[in-house]
């Protein structure tokens, strides 16, 4: 699986990732397609996101007989951004079933952009756990500062990972401005931001193309 990785921020290239992303930038991809479409991207991402996680080693027993195998020895947490970021969540979870899911809840004020939390399911969130904050647009970076901020308040053994399928550069500039050791991983590396902050060429707001307004 290929990624172009520059510093922390890598870019899976992958066909599939790449042809899925194509439909989900185009205006008449329905809310079901897009669901698809999103859900298939979020598995790719989640295999390359956890490939650095522990393991520790175990035996089982086949129909013939015992054989050595790996077992993941960190619990793995993600934190979804609602309501957008419920889109990667079942992506993550068919590669990692046991997985635990805190929300949390940001809206954006479209007046000055910045995010305020309504939601927030952190606080049982242990320091030795791996965590991935999912969010399908990272674009002016407001909303991703924000959900990192909280995430990382009880003081995390290893930074969060920032998944989305969509990022500007802007918004990867104020995300490491604020957080330089997060790995970001992501779809595309889009042109940039308009001045209504949303990403070009982008694919609309994701939010409503997943369910619908």
């Amino acid at each position: 699986m290929e990624t172009h990785t520059s510093a922390l921020v890598h870019v899976l290239t992958h066909p599939l990732v790449r042809r899925d992303l194509t439909l989900l930038r185009a205006r008449g991809t329905g809310s079901e397609a897009f669901r698809g479409a999103i859900r298939r991207i979020a598995r790719l991402l989640a295999t390359h996101a956890l490939a650095d996680l522990r393991t520790a080693d175990v035996t089982v027993d086949t129909p013939l007989e015992p054989s050595p195998g790996v077992e993941l020895a960190e619990g793995v947490v993600l934190v979804p951004v609602l309501r957008a970021g419920l889109g990667l969540v079942d992506g993550f979870l068919d590669a990692v079933p046991d997985a635990r899911v805190l929300h949390l809840g940001l809206v954006r004020d479209e007046a000055t952009l910045k995010p305020t939390c309504y939601l927030s399911k952190l606080a049982s969130l242990r320091p030795d756990e791996r965590v991935y904050v999912l969010d399908p647009m990272l674009a002016t970076g407001g909303s991703a500062v924000a959900a990192l901020d909280r995430t990382r308040e009880i003081g995390l053994s290893r930074p969060p990972t920032y998944v989305c399928v969509v990022a500007a550069p802007e918004g990867i500039a104020a995300l490491h401005r604020a957080h330089p050791d997060v790995p970001i991983l992501t779809a595309s590396v889009d042109r940039g931001i308009d001045a209504n902050g949303y990403i070009r060429p982008g694919l609309g707001d994701a939010g409503d193309r997943l369910f619908g307004g």
